[in-house]
């Protein structure tokens, strides 16, 4: 038994919590030998040029509709439509987390990463029946986003209007 600052005796309580704090110190030292040690830099280059492969193919649709005699803007709709459908698909498969853990950052950061988010969760619940599950899951990532950015839009767009009205 010790005896703390106020003079009262405590069971030993304080040495165990050292002991504790001591053994949970010595258990993360020898957990870091066997963590992998992530290549930042390489992880970073792959996403880059990954991410970079995306955007240069989905380009290259959008050019090739436009010379199709599609206009700009709906060339550019159904790239996006395309990114989305193909990132659902791969979700559906369930391919998409395999290219992700590959590809990382490069594939989840553009539109397809937010598609995965939609998918996912639908997917992941569809037994519990298209209401509950499905339409209920769907949202449960992507609504938050989609909550801000609309919330993030609307002040904007409020100070922007105020700026040139006032």
């Amino acid at each position: 038994m010790s005896t703390n600052r106020n003079g009262k005796t405590s069971g030993g309580s304080g040495a165990k919590t050292i002991q504790k704090k001591e053994v949970a110190k010595a258990y993360e030292k020898y957990a870091e030998k066997f963590t992998p040690k992530p290549t930042y830099l390489k992880n970073c280059i792959i996403a880059f040029i990954v991410g970079g492969l995306i955007c240069m193919a989905a380009l290259y649709v959008k050019n090739r509709l436009t010379a199709g005699g599609i206009g700009e803007e709906d060339a550019g709709t159904f790239v996006t439509m395309m990114l989305v459908c193909t990132a659902q698909l791969l979700t559906g498969f369930g391919w998409f987390d395999t290219i992700g853990k590959v590809c990382g950052a490069g594939v989840i950061v553009p539109i397809t990463g937010f598609a995965n988010s939609m998918v996912a969760p639908a997917i992941e619940y569809k037994k519990e029946g298209i209401v509950l599950g499905v339409g209920s899951k769907l949202f449960s990532l992507a609504g938050p986003v989609l909550a801000c950015g609309i919330s993030a839009a609307t002040v904007v767009g409020i100070i922007y209007w105020a700026m040139y009205k006032f």
